[in-house]
Protein backbone atom coordinates (compact mmCIF):
# COMPACT_ATOMS: atom_id res chain seq x y z
CA UNK A 1 0.00 0.00 0.00
CA UNK A 2 1.17 3.47 -0.98
CA UNK A 3 1.39 6.15 2.10
CA UNK A 4 -1.78 8.51 1.73
CA UNK A 5 -1.46 11.65 -0.25
CA UNK A 6 -1.31 14.67 1.12
CA UNK A 7 -1.61 18.29 -0.73
CA UNK A 8 -1.07 21.86 -0.63
CA UNK A 9 -1.86 24.58 -2.61
CA UNK A 10 -0.17 24.87 -6.67
CA UNK A 11 0.48 27.16 -8.69
CA UNK A 12 -1.94 27.53 -10.66
CA UNK A 13 -4.78 26.65 -7.76
CA UNK A 14 -4.60 22.76 -8.06
CA UNK A 15 -3.58 20.63 -5.24
CA UNK A 16 0.23 19.91 -5.36
CA UNK A 17 -0.44 15.95 -3.99
CA UNK A 18 2.40 13.70 -2.41
CA UNK A 19 2.46 9.75 -2.50
CA UNK A 20 5.50 7.83 -0.10
CA UNK A 21 5.23 4.64 -1.80
CA UNK A 22 6.60 1.06 0.58
CA UNK A 23 10.06 1.48 -1.09
CA UNK A 24 10.63 5.31 0.43
CA UNK A 25 9.98 6.28 -3.31
CA UNK A 26 8.20 10.31 -3.27
CA UNK A 27 5.97 10.93 -6.14
CA UNK A 28 4.78 14.56 -6.16
CA UNK A 29 2.34 16.16 -8.82
CA UNK A 30 0.38 19.55 -9.81
CA UNK A 31 -2.56 19.43 -12.08
CA UNK A 32 -2.65 21.76 -14.49
CA UNK A 33 -5.98 21.24 -16.70
CA UNK A 34 -6.10 23.82 -19.15
CA UNK A 35 -2.80 22.32 -21.16
CA UNK A 36 -1.99 18.94 -23.10
CA UNK A 37 1.18 18.26 -22.05
CA UNK A 38 3.05 17.15 -18.96
CA UNK A 39 6.50 17.76 -17.89
CA UNK A 40 8.07 13.88 -15.89
CA UNK A 41 10.87 14.82 -13.39
CA UNK A 42 12.96 12.06 -11.64
CA UNK A 43 15.38 13.75 -9.04
CA UNK A 44 18.14 11.83 -7.25
CA UNK A 45 19.65 13.00 -4.24
CA UNK A 46 23.41 13.40 -5.10
CA UNK A 47 25.69 16.03 -6.64
CA UNK A 48 29.07 16.94 -7.44
CA UNK A 49 29.71 18.02 -3.53
CA UNK A 50 28.99 14.50 -2.75
CA UNK A 51 31.87 12.76 -4.58
CA UNK A 52 35.62 12.75 -3.40
CA UNK A 53 38.62 14.55 -5.42
CA UNK A 54 38.95 11.23 -6.99
CA UNK A 55 35.75 10.60 -7.93
CA UNK A 56 35.33 14.62 -9.29
CA UNK A 57 32.86 14.58 -12.27
CA UNK A 58 31.63 11.11 -11.58
CA UNK A 59 27.56 12.41 -10.85
CA UNK A 60 27.51 14.07 -14.16
CA UNK A 61 29.72 11.10 -16.08
CA UNK A 62 26.69 8.93 -14.46
CA UNK A 63 24.09 11.58 -15.87
CA UNK A 64 25.15 11.04 -19.44
CA UNK A 65 25.22 6.76 -19.00
CA UNK A 66 22.06 6.16 -17.84
CA UNK A 67 20.92 7.84 -21.72
CA UNK A 68 23.42 4.52 -22.72
CA UNK A 69 20.77 1.92 -22.73
CA UNK A 70 19.52 -0.89 -19.90
CA UNK A 71 18.59 -4.38 -20.18
CA UNK A 72 14.95 -3.22 -21.92
CA UNK A 73 16.09 -0.99 -24.45
CA UNK A 74 19.62 0.68 -26.14
CA UNK A 75 20.10 4.32 -26.69
CA UNK A 76 18.80 4.84 -29.59
CA UNK A 77 15.50 3.08 -28.91
CA UNK A 78 15.30 5.61 -25.61
CA UNK A 79 15.98 8.72 -28.08
CA UNK A 80 13.81 7.19 -30.92
CA UNK A 81 10.83 6.61 -28.80
CA UNK A 82 10.51 10.12 -27.52
CA UNK A 83 11.05 11.18 -30.65
CA UNK A 84 8.20 8.95 -32.04
CA UNK A 85 5.93 11.15 -29.63
CA UNK A 86 7.36 14.29 -30.49
CA UNK A 87 8.78 14.85 -26.93
CA UNK A 88 11.84 16.15 -25.02
CA UNK A 89 14.45 14.42 -22.58
CA UNK A 90 16.97 15.70 -20.74
CA UNK A 91 19.01 15.61 -17.82
CA UNK A 92 21.08 17.82 -15.71
CA UNK A 93 23.71 17.58 -12.42
CA UNK A 94 24.26 20.26 -10.14
CA UNK A 95 26.30 20.27 -6.93
CA UNK A 96 23.38 19.19 -4.38
CA UNK A 97 21.44 16.89 -7.34
CA UNK A 98 20.32 15.61 -10.42
CA UNK A 99 17.63 16.05 -12.21
CA UNK A 100 15.55 13.53 -15.21
CA UNK A 101 13.24 15.02 -16.94
CA UNK A 102 10.94 14.56 -19.82
CA UNK A 103 8.33 16.57 -21.21
CA UNK A 104 5.36 14.94 -23.76
CA UNK A 105 1.59 14.64 -24.50
CA UNK A 106 -0.43 14.06 -21.75
CA UNK A 107 -1.61 10.40 -23.57
CA UNK A 108 2.45 10.18 -23.46
CA UNK A 109 2.91 10.29 -19.84
CA UNK A 110 3.02 6.52 -19.22
CA UNK A 111 5.55 5.90 -21.76
CA UNK A 112 7.85 8.95 -20.28
CA UNK A 113 7.52 7.57 -16.83
CA UNK A 114 8.14 3.82 -18.09
CA UNK A 115 11.15 4.76 -20.02
CA UNK A 116 12.58 7.48 -17.62
CA UNK A 117 12.14 5.04 -14.76
CA UNK A 118 13.56 2.06 -16.75
CA UNK A 119 16.62 4.43 -17.05
CA UNK A 120 17.39 5.19 -13.62
CA UNK A 121 16.48 1.49 -12.42
CA UNK A 122 17.93 -0.55 -15.17
CA UNK A 123 21.26 1.54 -16.67
CA UNK A 124 23.73 -1.45 -17.57
CA UNK A 125 26.49 1.11 -17.35
CA UNK A 126 28.30 -0.64 -20.50
CA UNK A 127 32.00 -0.57 -20.18
CA UNK A 128 32.24 0.23 -24.10
CA UNK A 129 29.57 3.20 -23.92
CA UNK A 130 32.07 4.42 -20.93
CA UNK A 131 35.05 4.78 -22.75
CA UNK A 132 32.68 6.61 -25.66
CA UNK A 133 31.31 8.68 -23.42
CA UNK A 134 34.34 9.51 -21.72
CA UNK A 135 35.14 11.27 -25.28
CA UNK A 136 31.46 13.45 -25.07
CA UNK A 137 32.49 14.74 -21.44
CA UNK A 138 35.63 15.93 -22.68
CA UNK A 139 34.77 17.68 -25.47
CA UNK A 140 32.06 19.26 -22.92
CA UNK A 141 34.60 20.31 -20.46
CA UNK A 142 36.35 21.75 -23.45
CA UNK A 143 33.04 24.13 -24.73
CA UNK A 144 32.81 25.07 -21.27
CA UNK A 145 36.86 26.44 -21.13
CA UNK A 146 35.65 28.32 -24.28
CA UNK A 147 33.24 30.06 -23.20
CA UNK A 148 35.00 32.53 -20.48
CA UNK A 149 31.41 33.87 -19.38
CA UNK A 150 30.77 30.54 -17.90
CA UNK A 151 34.16 29.05 -16.52
CA UNK A 152 34.82 32.26 -14.41
CA UNK A 153 31.72 30.87 -12.01
CA UNK A 154 33.64 27.86 -11.73
CA UNK A 155 37.00 29.79 -11.10
CA UNK A 156 34.65 32.11 -8.62
CA UNK A 157 33.54 28.87 -6.62
CA UNK A 158 36.95 27.84 -6.27
CA UNK A 159 38.31 30.71 -5.39
CA UNK A 160 36.04 31.47 -2.18
CA UNK A 161 35.18 28.11 -1.33
CA UNK A 162 38.49 26.28 -1.90
CA UNK A 163 39.02 22.92 -3.00
CA UNK A 164 35.99 21.57 -1.24
CA UNK A 165 32.95 19.89 -2.95
CA UNK A 166 31.40 23.08 -3.48
CA UNK A 167 34.48 24.67 -4.90
CA UNK A 168 35.05 21.70 -7.49
CA UNK A 169 33.26 21.61 -11.06
CA UNK A 170 30.64 19.79 -11.33
CA UNK A 171 32.08 18.39 -14.50
CA UNK A 172 34.99 17.34 -13.28
CA UNK A 173 38.47 17.67 -15.11
CA UNK A 174 40.49 16.67 -17.44
CA UNK A 175 42.60 15.00 -15.19
CA UNK A 176 39.59 13.22 -13.00
CA UNK A 177 37.54 12.31 -16.06
CA UNK A 178 40.38 10.53 -17.66
CA UNK A 179 40.77 8.46 -14.01
CA UNK A 180 36.98 7.18 -13.84
CA UNK A 181 36.55 3.53 -14.31
CA UNK A 182 33.53 2.00 -15.22
CA UNK A 183 33.69 -0.15 -11.26
CA UNK A 184 33.99 3.25 -9.68
CA UNK A 185 31.03 4.59 -11.99
CA UNK A 186 29.19 2.06 -11.24
CA UNK A 187 29.78 1.86 -7.36
CA UNK A 188 28.50 5.00 -7.75
CA UNK A 189 25.28 4.83 -9.35
CA UNK A 190 24.31 1.63 -6.97
CA UNK A 191 25.21 4.06 -4.25
CA UNK A 192 22.70 6.78 -4.67
CA UNK A 193 20.08 5.54 -7.08
CA UNK A 194 17.84 3.64 -4.66
CA UNK A 195 14.11 5.01 -4.36
CA UNK A 196 14.81 6.22 -0.87
CA UNK A 197 16.95 8.56 -2.03
CA UNK A 198 14.86 9.34 -5.33
CA UNK A 199 11.55 12.33 -6.02
CA UNK A 200 9.55 11.57 -8.56
CA UNK A 201 7.89 14.77 -9.88
CA UNK A 202 5.48 15.68 -12.78
CA UNK A 203 3.09 18.56 -13.70
CA UNK A 204 0.44 19.00 -16.08
CA UNK A 205 -2.59 17.51 -17.72
CA UNK A 206 -2.25 14.59 -15.08
CA UNK A 207 -4.23 12.31 -12.58
CA UNK A 208 -2.25 11.89 -9.17
CA UNK A 209 -3.25 8.60 -8.79
CA UNK A 210 -2.75 7.49 -12.28
CA UNK A 211 0.95 8.73 -12.07
CA UNK A 212 1.88 7.27 -8.72
CA UNK A 213 0.15 3.92 -10.19
CA UNK A 214 2.81 4.03 -13.53
CA UNK A 215 5.62 5.55 -11.17
CA UNK A 216 4.81 2.24 -8.78
CA UNK A 217 4.47 -0.22 -12.10
CA UNK A 218 8.03 0.96 -13.46
CA UNK A 219 10.03 0.40 -10.39
CA UNK A 220 8.24 -2.61 -9.48
CA UNK A 221 9.54 -4.13 -12.18
CA UNK A 222 12.92 -3.27 -12.27
CA UNK A 223 12.33 -4.96 -7.80
CA UNK A 224 13.51 -1.46 -6.99
CA UNK A 225 10.82 -0.89 -3.98
CA UNK A 226 11.91 -4.75 -3.32
CA UNK A 227 15.08 -3.99 -2.41
CA UNK A 228 14.19 -0.64 -0.25
CA UNK A 229 10.55 -1.98 1.33
CA UNK A 230 10.20 -0.62 4.42
CA UNK A 231 13.00 2.35 4.14
CA UNK A 232 12.01 6.07 4.85
CA UNK A 233 13.02 8.44 2.17
CA UNK A 234 16.52 10.53 2.66
CA UNK A 235 15.58 13.75 4.12
CA UNK A 236 16.54 17.14 2.94
CA UNK A 237 20.44 17.54 3.20
CA UNK A 238 22.09 19.53 6.08
CA UNK A 239 25.27 20.01 4.56
CA UNK A 240 29.05 20.25 6.66
CA UNK A 241 30.67 22.97 4.76
CA UNK A 242 33.26 24.50 7.02
CA UNK A 243 33.39 27.78 8.08
CA UNK A 244 35.11 30.45 7.50
CA UNK A 245 35.40 30.09 3.71
CA UNK A 246 38.97 30.67 2.75
CA UNK A 247 38.56 33.39 -0.02
CA UNK A 248 40.83 35.03 -1.89
CA UNK A 249 41.87 35.97 -5.77
CA UNK A 250 41.87 33.39 -8.61
CA UNK A 251 43.05 35.00 -11.96
CA UNK A 252 43.66 32.97 -15.03
CA UNK A 253 45.54 34.20 -18.53
CA UNK A 254 43.43 33.95 -21.63
CA UNK A 255 43.66 35.37 -24.84
CA UNK A 256 40.38 36.31 -25.44
CA UNK A 257 38.51 40.12 -26.85
CA UNK A 258 37.24 40.78 -23.17
CA UNK A 259 37.88 40.39 -19.59
CA UNK A 260 35.33 38.34 -17.02
CA UNK A 261 35.64 38.94 -13.68
CA UNK A 262 33.33 38.00 -10.84
CA UNK A 263 33.44 39.78 -7.68
CA UNK A 264 31.48 37.84 -4.40
CA UNK A 265 31.60 37.20 -1.04
CA UNK A 266 29.57 33.81 1.22
CA UNK A 267 25.41 34.76 0.89
CA UNK A 268 23.42 32.73 3.08
CA UNK A 269 22.37 28.95 3.13
CA UNK A 270 18.55 28.00 1.33
CA UNK A 271 17.20 27.58 4.86
CA UNK A 272 18.13 31.40 6.01
CA UNK A 273 15.10 33.20 6.29
CA UNK A 274 17.20 35.87 5.96
CA UNK A 275 17.20 34.48 1.42
CA UNK A 276 14.37 36.28 0.58
CA UNK A 277 15.80 39.45 1.79
CA UNK A 278 18.99 38.93 -0.16
CA UNK A 279 16.87 37.71 -2.83
CA UNK A 280 15.64 41.57 -2.83
CA UNK A 281 18.96 42.90 -2.62
CA UNK A 282 20.27 40.94 -5.19
CA UNK A 283 17.68 41.90 -7.51
CA UNK A 284 17.85 45.92 -6.63
CA UNK A 285 21.58 45.67 -7.35
CA UNK A 286 22.44 43.94 -10.73
CA UNK A 287 18.63 41.89 -11.33
CA UNK A 288 17.94 44.08 -14.10
CA UNK A 289 17.80 47.38 -16.60
CA UNK A 290 17.17 49.36 -13.68
CA UNK A 291 19.56 47.77 -11.11
CA UNK A 292 22.15 50.05 -9.32
CA UNK A 293 24.71 48.27 -11.50
CA UNK A 294 23.58 48.14 -14.60
CA UNK A 295 22.74 51.83 -14.58
CA UNK A 296 26.03 53.04 -13.41
CA UNK A 297 28.08 50.50 -15.45
CA UNK A 298 26.28 50.16 -18.48
CA UNK A 299 23.95 52.90 -18.90
CA UNK A 300 26.05 56.03 -17.40
CA UNK A 301 30.09 54.73 -18.38
CA UNK A 302 29.24 52.60 -21.24
CA UNK A 303 31.98 50.19 -19.74
CA UNK A 304 30.41 46.85 -20.16
CA UNK A 305 27.61 45.35 -22.32
CA UNK A 306 26.77 42.12 -19.62
CA UNK A 307 26.54 43.07 -15.69
CA UNK A 308 24.52 41.82 -13.39
CA UNK A 309 24.29 40.37 -9.53
CA UNK A 310 22.99 36.97 -8.43
CA UNK A 311 22.85 34.34 -5.29
CA UNK A 312 23.85 30.78 -4.89
CA UNK A 313 22.16 28.89 -2.08
CA UNK A 314 23.43 25.25 -0.88
CA UNK A 315 21.89 23.53 2.22
CA UNK A 316 24.15 24.85 4.73
CA UNK A 317 25.67 28.24 2.94
CA UNK A 318 25.46 30.06 -0.28
CA UNK A 319 27.29 32.74 -2.77
CA UNK A 320 26.60 36.23 -3.61
CA UNK A 321 28.49 37.14 -6.73
CA UNK A 322 28.46 40.06 -9.16
CA UNK A 323 30.02 39.43 -12.79
CA UNK A 324 31.20 42.16 -15.64
CA UNK A 325 32.75 41.23 -18.65
CA UNK A 326 34.74 44.48 -20.13
CA UNK A 327 37.96 45.17 -22.06
CA UNK A 328 40.96 44.53 -20.23
CA UNK A 329 41.36 48.42 -20.53
CA UNK A 330 38.49 48.50 -18.19
CA UNK A 331 38.73 46.22 -15.73
CA UNK A 332 39.71 48.40 -13.00
CA UNK A 333 37.48 50.87 -13.21
CA UNK A 334 34.41 48.39 -13.29
CA UNK A 335 35.54 46.36 -10.24
CA UNK A 336 36.17 50.02 -8.81
CA UNK A 337 32.20 50.79 -9.01
CA UNK A 338 31.21 47.52 -8.30
CA UNK A 339 33.13 48.00 -4.35
CA UNK A 340 31.81 51.70 -4.33
CA UNK A 341 27.82 50.03 -5.27
CA UNK A 342 27.91 47.69 -2.40
CA UNK A 343 29.85 49.79 0.09
CA UNK A 344 27.37 51.88 -0.47
CA UNK A 345 24.28 49.53 0.14
CA UNK A 346 26.03 47.75 3.04
CA UNK A 347 26.19 51.00 4.87
CA UNK A 348 23.09 52.79 3.85
CA UNK A 349 20.72 50.03 2.10
CA UNK A 350 18.16 50.69 -0.55
CA UNK A 351 16.32 53.58 -1.31
CA UNK A 352 12.50 52.96 -0.59
CA UNK A 353 12.03 53.49 -4.10
CA UNK A 354 14.65 50.75 -5.03
CA UNK A 355 13.21 48.24 -2.53
CA UNK A 356 9.58 48.79 -3.80
CA UNK A 357 10.80 48.07 -7.60
CA UNK A 358 12.93 45.12 -6.42
CA UNK A 359 10.45 43.29 -4.40
CA UNK A 360 7.61 43.79 -7.79
CA UNK A 361 10.23 42.69 -9.57
CA UNK A 362 11.34 39.16 -7.94
CA UNK A 363 7.62 39.11 -7.08
CA UNK A 364 6.84 39.39 -11.12
CA UNK A 365 9.48 37.23 -12.09
CA UNK A 366 8.74 34.24 -9.85
CA UNK A 367 5.17 34.09 -11.13
CA UNK A 368 6.20 34.60 -14.78
CA UNK A 369 8.59 31.62 -14.64
CA UNK A 370 6.27 29.11 -13.20
CA UNK A 371 4.22 29.65 -16.64
CA UNK A 372 4.81 26.58 -18.37
CA UNK A 373 4.93 22.78 -16.87
CA UNK A 374 8.62 22.32 -16.85
CA UNK A 375 8.78 25.21 -14.07
CA UNK A 376 6.12 23.97 -11.93
CA UNK A 377 7.98 20.27 -12.41
CA UNK A 378 11.36 21.91 -11.10
CA UNK A 379 9.55 23.31 -8.69
CA UNK A 380 7.53 21.03 -6.71
CA UNK A 381 10.61 18.74 -7.26
CA UNK A 382 12.86 20.44 -5.91
CA UNK A 383 11.20 21.81 -2.60
CA UNK A 384 10.66 18.18 -1.73
CA UNK A 385 14.08 16.93 -2.07
CA UNK A 386 15.56 20.09 -0.65
CA UNK A 387 12.97 21.25 2.27
CA UNK A 388 10.77 18.16 2.46
CA UNK A 389 7.98 20.63 1.76
CA UNK A 390 5.70 22.33 -0.74
CA UNK A 391 5.53 26.77 -0.22
CA UNK A 392 2.97 27.87 -2.36
CA UNK A 393 3.14 30.95 -4.50
CA UNK A 394 1.45 33.28 -2.74
CA UNK A 395 3.56 32.08 0.55
CA UNK A 396 6.79 32.66 -1.71
CA UNK A 397 5.04 36.32 -2.88
CA UNK A 398 3.99 36.96 0.68
CA UNK A 399 7.63 36.20 1.81
CA UNK A 400 8.98 38.59 -0.96
CA UNK A 401 6.61 41.40 0.32
CA UNK A 402 7.08 40.82 3.61
CA UNK A 403 10.88 41.73 2.92
CA UNK A 404 11.46 45.90 5.11
CA UNK A 405 13.69 48.21 4.07
CA UNK A 406 15.57 47.45 7.66
CA UNK A 407 15.78 43.46 6.76
CA UNK A 408 17.61 44.44 3.90
CA UNK A 409 19.67 47.03 5.39
CA UNK A 410 20.46 44.11 7.78
CA UNK A 411 21.61 41.37 5.35
CA UNK A 412 23.58 43.75 3.30
CA UNK A 413 25.39 44.89 6.20
CA UNK A 414 26.29 41.74 7.06
CA UNK A 415 26.76 39.79 3.39
CA UNK A 416 28.65 42.81 1.46
CA UNK A 417 31.22 43.46 4.46
CA UNK A 418 32.44 39.92 4.55
CA UNK A 419 36.09 38.92 2.87
CA UNK A 420 35.76 39.66 -0.85
CA UNK A 421 36.71 37.20 -3.60
CA UNK A 422 37.71 37.74 -6.93
CA UNK A 423 37.81 35.73 -9.84
CA UNK A 424 38.98 36.84 -13.64
CA UNK A 425 39.98 35.57 -16.71
CA UNK A 426 41.49 37.28 -20.02
CA UNK A 427 44.00 38.87 -21.33
CA UNK A 428 45.74 40.50 -17.65
CA UNK A 429 49.31 42.03 -17.93
CA UNK A 430 51.31 41.63 -14.78
CA UNK A 431 50.05 45.15 -13.82
CA UNK A 432 46.39 44.44 -14.24
CA UNK A 433 46.82 41.22 -12.64
CA UNK A 434 48.28 42.83 -9.43
CA UNK A 435 45.74 46.19 -9.51
CA UNK A 436 43.10 43.14 -9.14
CA UNK A 437 44.89 41.45 -6.24
CA UNK A 438 45.52 45.11 -4.34
CA UNK A 439 41.76 45.90 -4.83
CA UNK A 440 40.39 43.00 -3.08
CA UNK A 441 43.02 42.85 -0.60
Amino acid sequence: MAAAASGSGGATGEAVRKTVLPGGLRVVTETVPTVRSVTLGIWAHVGSRDESPALNGATHYLEHLLFKGTGRRGALEISAAFDAVGGEVNAFTTKEFTCYYARVLDADLPLAIDIVGDMLTGSLIDPAEVEAERGVILEEIAMTEDDPGDCVHDLFAHALLGDSPLGRPVLGTVETVNSLTRDRISGFYREHYDPPRLVVSAAGNLDHDTVVAHVRAAFERAGALDRTQGADPVGPRTGTHPDPFPGGVELAERATEQTHLVLGMPGVSRNDERRWALGVLSTALGGGMSSRLFQEIRERRGLAYSTYSYTSAYADCGLFGVYAGCRAAQVSDVLKICRDELEQVARHGLADDELRRAVGQLSGSTVLGLEDTGALMHRIGKSELCWGEQLSVDEMLRRIAAVTPDDVREIAAEVLTRKPTLAAIGPLTDRQAAQLRDAVA
